[in-house]
């Protein structure tokens, strides 16, 4: 499975930088998120996207408001399975890997 590779190098990546992965690819009926990580007190929905190559664009781009918004409805599921409060501080990071580069970035949505 080509994509998990890059989730597995993404979650790699974040935990150099202190993050605490939880899960890779979480899943449920709504829908899937690559990455939950816990950063400092936040809990951590990390969306990975990669390119090969720019011919189509960079990976981050790929990412847009339809799914944003499934990440959200994900992690929504995730909080309530998980016993969380409404009020548990979370964010909505973005990892775009375009070949080689890696780019994180924070409250990506």
């Amino acid at each position: 499975m080509e994509g998990s590779r890059y989730e597995q190098l993404a979650a790699r990546y974040l935990e150099q930088k202190g993050m605490d992965v939880l899960e890779l690819n979480y899943r449920c009926r709504t829908g899937e998120i690559d990455i939950i990580a816990r950063d400092g007190g936040y809990l951590v929905f990390v969306e990975v996207k990669y390119r090969k190559t720019k011919r189509a664009g960079y990976a981050l781009e790929a990412i847009d408001s339809r799914k944003a918004g499934q990440v959200r409805r994900v992690a929504a599921v995730y909080l309530y399975e998980h016993g969380f409060p409404e009020s548990a501080a979370c964010r909505f990071d973005a990892v775009g890997i375009d070949g080689e580069q890696i780019t994180h970035l924070i409250n990506a949505f």
